[in-house]
């Protein structure tokens, strides 16, 4: 058993990457007539939800299996199958004092109720404990001590996957935040000269009402200014740069940043939000619709890194 603790600590975690959620990682080795298959895959999850199928002997084993699939794969629904094939027919035997015990008391039963026993010999056969399967059966210890390491291998397979993902996500994650800036830019050039357009509309306005009136030009100007400066999105503009460079820092430090990523997310979205409330101008509304539509797939794709 000290040899099994001793395999669990080879695992060590890699270099910092953006690493997507989803994984998928096998390993197999033959151990004499045994064959060890371990299986793991993982979906995106808020925690650690880690679900083990191994075999009986290493139920004593789990609390140690989990330490290790969560200091290398760190969070997601994980699920991790151990699975012991054999080609020896003496390896999976029938218990045939169970199966004797479990036809005797089928066939009691269906001789006081008089019915058909010619489905007793099935319904023994597929009783609990009859076969005795290389996953439920006393293993060999040879078999026992190979078995951390195969689960090694496949949950770095899966963390191989898991940085492939991760790369991509990566990338279509950049697409995005360089089309925001673009569209950015594009409001930023609409936007140079909107005080001014909004200056004139509402003189011709006011001269198209034709009041009978003498206008204060100074009480006017006074209100004109606080007007503009109502829906200003100067700093808005600021502000969300400094978010999207923040982002692409967070990113590219690939240590376990998706939930940073979904919090800077959300303050991208608060700038776009306001910059269409304030600007009030119908061509940058439409710049900051495709903003929002390319933020929508960064939330979304960020919710699968790690």
């Amino acid at each position: 058993m000290q040899n099994f603790m001793l395999l669990w600590g080879t695992i060590s975690n890699a270099p910092f990457m953006t690493k997507s959620m989803t994984g998928f990682g096998v390993a197999s080795r033959e151990i004499g007539s045994f064959t060890a298959m371990v299986e793991v895959k993982s979906l995106n999850s808020k925690f650690a939800d880690i679900s083990l199928r191994l075999p009986a002997q290493l139920n004593s084993q789990e609390i140690a299996i989990r330490k290790n699939v969560v200091d290398l794969l760190t969070r997601g629904k994980i699920t991790v199958v151990v699975d012991i094939t054999t080609d020896s027919p003496e390896d999976h035997l029938i218990d045939k004092e169970q199966f004797e015990k479990y036809y005797q008391v089928y066939k009691k039963i269906a001789e006081s109720v008089n019915a058909d026993a010619g489905e007793l010999l099935k319904l023994a056969i597929q009783a609990p404990g009859v076969i005795n399967a290389p996953n439920n059966q006393l293993l060999p210890e040879d078999v026992i001590t190979a078995i951390p390491s195969v689960i090694s291998s496949a949950l770095l397979e899966c963390d191989k996957f898991r940085q492939q993902e991760g790369a991509e996500l990566e990338t279509k994650l950049k697409e995005y935040l360089e089309s925001i800036r673009v569209n950015l830019d594009r409001v930023d050039q609409l936007d140079s000269g909107r005080s001014g357009r909004v200056a004139e509309r509402l003189k011709s306005s006011l001269a198209n009402l034709n009041l009978d009136v003498e206008v204060d030009k100074n009480r006017f100007e006074q209100e004109l200014i606080y007007y503009i400066e109502k829906f200003d999105i100067s700093e808005e503009k600021v502000r969300l740069t400094n978010h999207l460079n923040y982002f692409l820092e967070v990113l590219e430090s690939g240590d376990q940043v998706g939930k940073k990523l979904g919090f800077v997310s959300q303050e991208i979205g608060r700038e776009i939000n306001t910059i269409g409330s304030k600007a009030n101008d119908a061509d940058i509304q439409k710049h900051v619709v495709v903003m929002k539509e390319e933020l929508e797939k960064i939330k979304e794709q960020s919710l699968n890194i790690l």
